[in-house]
């Protein structure tokens, strides 16, 4: 089976703007992305952009027996290969933009988490934010909403658009310290209590 840095590798050089990463999420990264899945319960948990499963991986771990967890994914090629190295994995092949349809389409309407793998950072704001506009529509009461930033991109215009659109549309946003030990360096958002009445939030 090819390997995930060979998966990854393949799919960050045919869609650079789609993929935004040289590397699947250290175990470290990983792990503090998922920290915000519920261990009790049913909880119902979306994962955006799983791309080789890394941090699908630490949901599971993390999930109860009763929970349930779906991936959007995009990239045809990246939807192969975690079908077939993570058979247990509910795939949704398609745009996180179309979040709302593709997760009604299968009975979804509210979760108590969302994760993210995206590469906020080369998206356009009106991208961004019709995304972020879904994933705040999609929390449950109490749920949270995780992504993470590659250090080196703070400077970048579409990093610190991703940033305000996250102070305008949370009432909490906690940024991590540094995971200097994953490729490249990244910082955790881990996000609360969406504020739906933001007017610059409308529906895209």
């Amino acid at each position: 089976m090819t390997s995930d840095y060979q998966t990854f590798f393949a799919a960050a050089l045919r869609r650079p703007a789609v993929m935004g990463a040289v590397a699947p999420s250290s175990n470290g990264l990983s792990e503090l992305l998922a920290a915000v899945t519920p261990t009790a319960g049913a909880p119902f948990v979306v994962e955006l952009g799983p791309g080789t499963g890394a941090v699908s991986a630490a949901i599971r771990r993390r999930l109860p027996p009763d929970g349930r967890h779906v991936a959007v994914e995009i990239d045809p090629s990246m939807v192969m290969h975690l079908r077939a190295a993570h058979p247990w994995l509910e795939i949704a092949h398609g745009d996180a933009a179309d979040l709302t349809g593709l997760l009604a389409d299968r009975g979804i309407r509210q979760a108590d988490a969302v994760i993210s793998g995206l590469p906020w950072s080369l998206f356009k704001p009106e991208r961004q934010r019709v995304i972020l506009d879904r994933i705040t529509r999609l929390l449950a009461p109490g749920g949270a909403f995780t992504a993470f930033a590659y250090r080196h991109t703070g400077a970048m215009t579409g990093a610190r658009t991703f940033h305000r659109f996250l102070d305008a549309m949370f009432d909490e946003v906690i940024v991590s310290h540094t995971i200097w030990w994953n490729m490249p360096p990244a910082r955790i958002y881990a996000c609360r209590r969406p504020l739906l009445s933001t007017p610059s939030r409308t529906a895209g």
